[in-house]
């Protein structure tokens, strides 16, 4: 027997959840016309009937915007661990690590140094070793240090403007609050505790903004890592030759800038004069060569990981969170059923001089069962079908908020979870429509009503 694809497994799935309810329709209008009779009682009960609508609709949009945007943030943040192969730390916390460099959360990591870069960038299956750097931010924008390689391999070539070629230039992201051919002064630290003076001197230039990633890394600031040294007076990997000091004691001042922005940037770097870099950003020709790398690198003084796992286990570890969300969701469409049930009742006993004439003019029993459970029926399905529209409606809303919030690209869509979470509410609740319909039936053949 052939397997089913997921999405005939998914369709018959929602088909099932919808067939009890759809059963319990057909078999309780089965002969019967109600829809003039129905379509009156909506006339006459035309607000309470848009209460119980609505009321509805809310519920169950409510649930269908919260598992939507539990699952965006998770595609969300897997895309964004996506370029970064295997990232390399020094021994630690995961998890720190790949926040830290993944989605650029202030962190205090330790360094490795430039023997253990060596190490790393010599690795068999190492296509691109690229050095991180962080820690600094520019008007709320963190400020990151790599190379363009790295660059380039994150987000393509920029959207507008050129990569950085010397020290002084920088490219920022897409959503970046800086225009090319901005000046940024940078700030050491982040947030609150961010220094604005203690970089004082130092200026980037704006050259590119990059395509967008869906990521953190859309609202950074990126320059040459060798920046980001200078910018700590460190060294910068790149030992001045016998000429250069020959220059330097000849005229300390003169076209010092100058010589400044013509030091190199990128690899190769001198290990002797590598100050250290809290992680590196691995890309490997391929899935084997990355396992081999991993294991390679892992070992006492430094941890290599896989970002993505480490965002599995991350997720793993929130499933409580997630299923609480799910819990409260079944809640509240459970609370507006019962809700809904009692309403219902209350309206189906305001109409019931309006059954106990059709009671006497000779309507049979289950043709008034037939008019109370369409009624209920009709206000199950438009408050259903709205519902679904009003989830449409405030997932981008919700999408928009959460991404400026998480500073990652949050595109919730509805998917077959909602759909299944739309047929089983539909359906439970046109069951339970049975229950005021009879109760409305029976206290008419208790009047004695044939």
């Amino acid at each position: 027997m052939p397997e089913l694809s997921p999405f005939a497994e998914d369709a018959l799935l929602a088909c099932a959840l919808v067939l009890p309810g759809l059963i319990c329709g057909a078999v309780v209008l089965r002969g019967y016309r109600p829809w003039p009779v129905i379509a009156a009682m909506l006339r006459r009960s035309a607000g309470t009937a848009l209460l119980f609508t609505a009321l509805i609709a809310v519920a169950l949009a409510l649930g269908l915007v919260l598992t939507a945007q539990e699952r965006g943030l998770r595609q969300a943040s897997a895309r964004a661990a996506d370029p970064f192969d295997v990232l390399v730390a020094a021994p630690g916390s995961e998890t720190t690590a790949m926040l830290a460099s993944v989605f650029l959360q202030p962190a205090d990591l330790p360094l490795l140094t430039g023997a253990q870069f060596a190490e790393i960038a010599a690795t068999p299956g190492v296509a691109m070793a690229a050095p991180l750097g962080f820690g600094d931010s520019a008007d709320g924008a963190p400020v990151v240090g790599t190379t363009a390689e790295f660059v380039a391999h994150l987000a393509g070539p920029p959207a507008e403007g050129r990569p950085f070629a010397a020290r002084a230039e920088a490219v920022v992201g897409a959503l970046a609050p800086f225009a090319i051919g901005d000046e940024i002064e940078p700030a050491h630290g982040t947030g609150e505790a961010a220094d604005e003076h203690a970089h004082a001197g130092h200026h980037l230039h704006v050259v590119g903004r990059l395509a967008p990633t869906g990521g953190p890394w859309d609202r950074a600031v990126v320059v040459p890592i060798e920046t980001l040294w200078d910018m700590h007076g460190l060294p910068d990997g790149h030992p001045l030759a016998e000429a250069d000091h020959h220059d330097h004691d000849h005229d300390h001042d003169h076209d010092h800038d100058h010589d400044h922005e013509a030091r190199p940037i990128g690899p190769p770097w001198d290990t002797s004069s590598f100050p250290g870099v809290p992680a590196v950003a691995i890309d490997t020709d391929q899935l084997a060569a990355a396992y081999g790398v991993r294991s390679a690198l892992s070992r006492p003084d430094m941890m290599a990981v896989f970002p993505g796992a480490v965002l599995s286990q991350l997720h793993a570890v929130l499933g409580d969170a997630r299923a609480a969300l799910s819990v409260m969701a079944l809640a509240s469409q459970g609370l507006v059923t019962v809700a809904v049930l009692a309403g219902l009742t209350l309206v189906m006993a305001l109409f019931a001089d309006q059954f106990a004439l059709l009671g006497a003019m000779g309507a049979p029993m289950r043709f008034i069962l037939a008019v109370s459970w369409g009624f209920a029926a009709i206000l199950i399905v438009a408050g259903a079908a709205l519902g679904v529209g009003l989830a449409l409606a405030g997932m981008g809303v919700a999408s928009e908020i959460l991404s400026r919030r998480m500073g990652i690209d949050i595109r919730a869509a509805l998917g077959w979870p909602e759909v299944h979470m739309v047929a089983g509410f539909a359906s439970l609740m046109l069951l339970a429509a049975m229950i005021p319909a009879w109760r409305q039936m029976r206290g008419q053949r208790r009047t004695g009503i044939a």
